[in-house]
């Protein structure tokens, strides 16, 4: 038998954690798809500096920035005070995982930003530094970054891993929380940020070789992520008390259904399947893969928040 005796009351944590809602994953999410943006893009400009591409590729680094912005505004109504995030950059916490990343989101704008335009099309820079023809010393940032677009897509490939990485080490780092205290998260998020990213890209007006392209890259990224996600489970399973407790709700508990169906048969096994299938038969990827996989890469985030603050040595000393 045992026996507890607290005389804290806190609604927010006792006896489960209430404090991340909704926001949460989705800005975790929308981080994951701009990394993986970011990284792929880059790498495109890195490896294929000559090859030609098509309009809608040149044009999406832009998302970037702008799906940053969105999940920035879920990641600002979150916090208790929102009106002191500025107070993130009066300093740098090494220790701090917030910290890190509040600079990381700093540092991308203006990278994601100088490629997008040296990578956009000739026509659509002209036309808007006519429009911006008042900007001052514009045309020389727009000289600047032109000549220099690979250490550009470097800082992009670069800025988008630590992204990628930072939101899985977010939740990692918390110790009291077994289902997220684990190494594999940041990798994990970082894969899936890939993987959403190219699908992301593939729901565009791509050239055939440029989906057939990514739809091989991202068939690699589904697998390690099944990897990735098959080892968190094992780390869980033959952990402690509270991670087989954190673990059990993916095995009869309330999350099992959720995470099985949306992200492992829905977003993960069906596109892959999918996938393997279109380039055996030589048919162009389309985008109804690429759907569940954005799918299945935002189940993956909710689910993994919300079972998270569920989880916690009190939640577990209570079952007994």
């Amino acid at each position: 038998m045992q026996e507890i005796t607290t005389t804290r009351t806190n609604p927010y944590i006792d006896p489960v954690l209430h404090i991340w809602h909704g926001e949460i994953p989705l800005y975790l999410f929308l981080g994951g798809v701009v990394a993986g943006i970011m990284i792929l893009t880059g790498s495109w400009f890195l490896l294929r500096p000559t090859t030609e591409r098509s309009r809608a590729l040149s044009l999406l680094p832009w998302a970037s920035p702008v799906l940053l912005s969105v999940g920035m505004i879920f990641l600002w109504l979150d916090l208790e005070h929102p009106f002191n995030a500025w107070r993130f950059y009066l300093t740098l916490k090494f220790g701090s995982p917030m910290s890190w990343g509040a600079w990381i989101l700093l540092l991308i704008y203006p990278a994601s930003m100088l490629l997008a335009w040296a990578g956009s099309p000739a026509e659509v820079r002209q036309a808007w530094l006519g429009r911006l023809a008042k900007v001052p010393k514009l045309d020389r940032l727009s000289d600047w970054a032109s000549e220099n677009v690979k250490p550009l897509a470097l800082a992009n490939v670069v800025l988008g891993a630590a992204l990628g990485i930072y939101t899985g080490v977010l939740l990692g780092t918390m110790a009291a929380r077994p289902l997220w205290n684990s190494a594999i998260l940041g990798p994990l998020f970082l894969v899936s940020g890939l993987s959403t990213g190219a699908a992301f890209l593939l729901l565009y007006r791509l050239a055939d070789q440029e989906r057939i392209t990514l739809s091989k890259i991202d068939m690699g990224f589904i697998a390690v992520e099944l990897l990735l996600i098959a080892l968190w489970l094992i780390g869980l399973a033959s952990g402690g008390a509270a991670a087989r407790a954190a673990v059990a709700q993916f095995f009869g508990g309330p999350y099992t259904a959720a995470f099985w169906t949306l992200v492992i048969a829905l977003g993960l096994v069906t596109p892959l399947i999918a996938e393997v299938i279109e380039h055996r038969h030589k048919v162009v990827p389309g985008r109804v893969t690429a759907v569940l996989v954005l799918i299945g890469g935002f189940a993956l985030r909710w689910i993994v928040v919300f079972a998270g603050q569920h989880s916690g040595w009190v939640s577990e000393l209570t079952q007994r």
